[in-house]
């Protein structure tokens, strides 16, 4: 609020003011105590006046200078009231009031959308652990078939099984509950595990794992979350035309507080557009090579990305079309970066 916003608020009583300073040097000066009298008594009403205008300035900017800055400073509003001091004045008073009422009944609103995301969330969980028990019995009854028609099947019930554990990392992912747990994983058998249980898959697009990750190549992470980002690179690779996938580990900064070790899993596949590359990580985003498919959801890499930043993990992705494409996974060796991210 500046000082001429305040005055053009505040002219009638302004003019009032100056009305009664007028009037008074007048009744004086006609009542015989003198010019200079009446003048110096105009002159004190003047300035009495102006001393509480000012007054009354000051403490008002005071306020909406500090409602302000809060307003353009926070990024939950609910809790300006918490923060800004009651004034004694009785417009900031009002203004205080209407904002702690608006607040309460957004936090309240806040609250209501939370407990039901949360229980949407719970069901979903639920669903997806009640479904598992049918595809199960849908496996197991499939393994005793035989011949094109059942590969064929078993095929589409992984990729059924792939999908709900798809939704099943992206409900837990947006969950503020920690459901993960950083210990220390050995590198090489996450990597072979996954390639493992895509097996089927990668046979079914002529798709072949070179795994040249060192045995005994430890990292922090949650070892089924990072099982399930692997799994997302490896259906990716072979879903766009990869005939091998490498995965390879090198150590960097060693000895040093910022060393990492880098796990990179590359392929030669179709490659993925210029265009395209800054925003794979974005959720539901297909992109040029997705919208070919037909069948893309866009949230692989999307939840790649959430659960990699969840275990404090970096993910990065380098790609030219017709070139294939390299994802790089980064695993601080300090642990205290987990921690930050608590």
């Amino acid at each position: 609020m500046t000082p001429v916003a305040y005055l053009k608020d505040r002219m009638p009583a302004v003019c009032i003011v100056l009305i009664c300073a007028l009037a008074i040097g007048s009744a004086v000066a006609t009542l015989g105590a003198g010019t200079d009298a009446a003048v110096l008594l105009s002159l004190f009403v003047v300035l009495s006046g102006a001393g509480g205008f000012l007054w009354d300035y000051l403490r008002i900017r005071r306020f909406y200078r500090e409602l302000g800055e809060l307003a353009a400073r926070l990024t939950q509003p609910c809790l300006m009231p918490s923060l800004l001091e009651e004034p004694l004045f009785l417009e900031g008073r009002l203004t205080f009031e209407a904002i702690e009422s608006a607040s309460k009944a957004a936090a309240d609103e806040v609250t209501r959308y939370r407990d039901q995301a949360e229980s949407y969330r719970d069901y979903i969980e639920l669903w997806i652990h009640e479904i598992k028990t049918p595809i199960a019995a849908a496996c197991l009854i499939s393994a005793s078939s035989h011949g094109s028609e059942a590969n064929r099947l078993k095929g589409e019930l992984d990729r059924i099984e792939a999908y709900v554990e798809q939704a099943l990392y992206y409900a837990r992912s947006t969950s503020l509950a920690r459901d993960y747990a950083i210990r220390e994983v050995d590198l090489a058998v996450c990597v072979r595990k996954s390639c493992k249980k895509h097996a089927r898959y990668l046979i079914e697009q002529g798709a072949t794992p070179d795994i040249r990750v060192p045995d005994g190549e430890r990292v922090f992470a949650d070892e089924k979350w990072l099982s399930f980002v692997l799994g997302q690179l490896i259906v990716n690779a072979a879903k766009y035309g990869a005939v091998r996938i490498g995965f390879s580990s090198r150590i960097e900064g060693e000895g040093t507080s910022a060393a990492h070790t880098v796990l990179e899993v590359s392929d030669d596949g179709y490659g993925i557009p210029a265009a395209d590359v800054p925003r794979v990580f974005d959720r539901g985003f297909t992109g040029l090579n997705g919208r070919k498919q037909g069948a893309s959801t866009g949230m692989g890499l999307y939840l790649v990305a959430q659960l990699c930043e969840k275990m404090g993990l970096g993910v990065a992705i380098a790609s030219e079309e017709g070139s294939g494409t390299r994802v790089l996974v980064t695993f601080p060796h300090d642990r205290r970066a987990y921690d930050i991210r608590k």
